[in-house]
């Protein structure tokens, strides 16, 4: 599911474009206690994840950084810069055309990056060649059919900088995405349970997938042969 006439190339321009106003909201108030719900999310999933790992679009390495994350790829050069500083190996590369050889990493994690990835079965398929058997994905994303994912449309719809180049899913549409990428569903977990109204420092973090959940994460396996 993209936007007609969207490209991978006018998302990461856009990052690049804003990088540092990116970057920076994640210290604020909100931003920072989005991102620890998020990150709890993530790390739910993360028990059996053997390294090496690898996050497909590590924008600016926040995320990388908190989870122990050594690799990434990310398209956008400002953002890459700054994932550098982080102490991320980054690769400057696009989801669909990974630089790795076959089967080298014990995790890939996709944190809402595929809703701005113009073939996201593409990217899916690239993270299954890179992980070994058995290996882990986990995907985080914003849930389109709930109260957070309204939000967001709504920022898309008045044309936000990055949002407007964003495709957003419902958990049944991604569900289906990962098993036609040939990988099981193992595990999940939501993180903002409540509506934005409701602050984010008094939301908690759930194992398992709440419907109406702004943040989804599903933990996928690389099916051994």
């Amino acid at each position: 599911m993209t936007d007609a006439g969207m490209t991978d190339n006018d998302a990461s321009e856009a990052f690049s474009l804003y990088a540092e106003d990116y970057d920076r909201w994640f210290d604020s108030p909100e931003g920072q206690a989005l991102f620890e719900l998020e990150v709890k999310a993530v790390r739910l999933l993360m028990k059996d994840m053997s390294p090496p790992l690898l996050e497909i679009g590590v924008g600016s390495g926040r995320f990388a950084a908190a989870l122990g994350i050594r690799y990434g790829v990310e398209p956008a050069e400002a953002l890459l810069e700054m994932a550098k500083k982080r102490g991320v190996n980054v690769e400057k590369a696009f989801g669909e055309k990974l630089p790795f050889q076959n089967g080298i990493f014990g995790g890939v994690f996709i944190l809402f990056t595929l809703c701005f990835v113009k073939e996201p079965a593409i990217v899916l398929s690239e993270a299954k060649r890179v992980l070994r058997n058995g290996g882990g994905l986990i995907i985080g994303f914003i849930n389109r059919e709930s109260p957070w994912g309204e939000l967001y449309m709504k920022k898309k719809a008045e044309d936000h900088s990055a949002y407007k180049h964003a495709s957003f899913f419902s958990v049944e549409e991604m569900l289906k995405l990962i098993s036609r990428g040939e990988f099981i569903h193992e595990a999940s977990s939501s993180a903002l349970t409540q509506p934005p109204s409701v602050s984010p420092r008094e939301q908690g973090v759930r194992e398992s997938i709440m419907s109406n959940s702004g943040f989804i994460c599903i933990l996928a396996r690389k099916e051994k042969p």
